[in-house]
């Protein structure tokens, strides 16, 4: 496996580890309040750490997907959490201003939009024009 010098590649990796960072010290309280939130950010942190490793070494479609995928299913649960409001956490609805969302929600969302634009400007290989 060789190491990537593409700045795109570095740039996700260093947001994938942003985001799983911003997750990691909430865990344990989320465990005690609302446990799926917990386990979630559990899952969250360590797809994040390990699509932060992959994509350094592995310039695929597939990887880039998944890690704009997952970012933006966790901006989409945490806009949830602050509009209508998630079984357990009623009490996170309009919390805008906490202090790690901020962090999460832009390296999660600029994450995504680096995995659309990566993909969009990727030559197809192996399909006819």
């Amino acid at each position: 496996m060789k190491l990537t010098n593409s700045p795109a590649q570095w740039c996700a990796s260093l947001l994938l580890l942003v985001a799983a960072g911003t997750h990691i010290p909430l865990i344990q309280d989320h465990l005690e309040e609302a446990p799926y939130v917990g386990w979630l950010f559990v899952i969250l942190s360590v797809v994040c750490v390990a699509l932060a490793i992959a994509i350094l070494f592995v310039d695929r479609a597939g990887v880039w997907a998944l890690g704009g995928v997952t970012c933006l299913a966790a901006v989409v649960a945490f806009l949830a959490s602050r509009t209508v409001g998630l079984p357990q956490i009623g009490d996170d609805v309009g919390n805008w201003t906490d202090p790690l969302g901020f962090p999460a929600v832009a390296s999660e969302a600029l994450m995504a939009a680096l995995a659309y634009v990566h993909l969009r400007a990727r030559p197809r290989t192996g399909r006819r024009a």
